[in-house]
């Protein structure tokens, strides 16, 4: 898998749609989707992104699905439908950087996720970014792990961002963040 600089601006600004089953117990709600996500229609795409090795070590998924340029496999697009785990996008732009996001289209963003999980109901909806949660949600002193409030009626977490910009992070400490989600929803002991 492979893009060009050239061939991956052709995809800023294009909408990704949410990878979302009927009734997800769990929906992580990352910051807007990249220029490798636009180009592939998979969240978290870019290889150097540890989102789904985290999922793996956490015990969440059984494996990180295959993404290739167009996309994954039906058999791994499955995988999260019938382990009812969503993934949705505070902002659903593509942009190479979320720091090219406004402040008001994070807010908008977060509304937008208020309604769309008082619709869904899944019993809980992790924000995958501590400085967008903080932005979009007006909470600027908000620390990670969970929330106080709800999201939409949903228990509230915000983890850590799995791009390879934020390079304090490992596999194994994302891992350790994702599983509390996890296992607040059910799918992990």
């Amino acid at each position: 898998m492979g893009f060009t600089r050239a061939e991956l601006e052709k995809y800023r600004d294009v909408t990704v749609p949410d990878l979302m089953p009927p009734h997800p117990v769990l929906v992580f709600i990352g910051i807007n989707p990249g220029l490798w996500t636009a180009a592939t229609g998979v969240h978290f795409a870019h290889p150097g992104n540890r989102f789904y090795p985290a999922l793996v070590r956490a015990g969440v998924i059984p494996r990180s699905p295959v993404i290739t340029d167009s996309g994954i496999s039906d058999a791994d697009r499955q995988m999260f439908l019938d382990a009812r785990i969503g993934i949705s996008s505070l902002v659903p732009r593509a942009t190479a950087r979320a720091d090219e996001l406004s402040r008001a289209e994070l807010r908008e963003g977060a509304q937008r996720q208020e309604d769309r999980m008082a619709e869904l109901a899944p019993r809980v909806a992790a924000v995958v970014g501590l400085t967008a949660y903080r932005q979009g949600f007006d909470r600027p002193r908000a620390g990670s792990g969970r929330q106080d409030e709800t999201l939409g009626g949903a228990e509230l977490w915000v983890v850590p961002n799995p791009s390879g910009l934020n390079a304090h992070d490992t596999v194994a400490t994302l891992a350790e963040a994702y599983a509390g989600p996890a296992r607040a929803a059910g799918l992990i002991a």
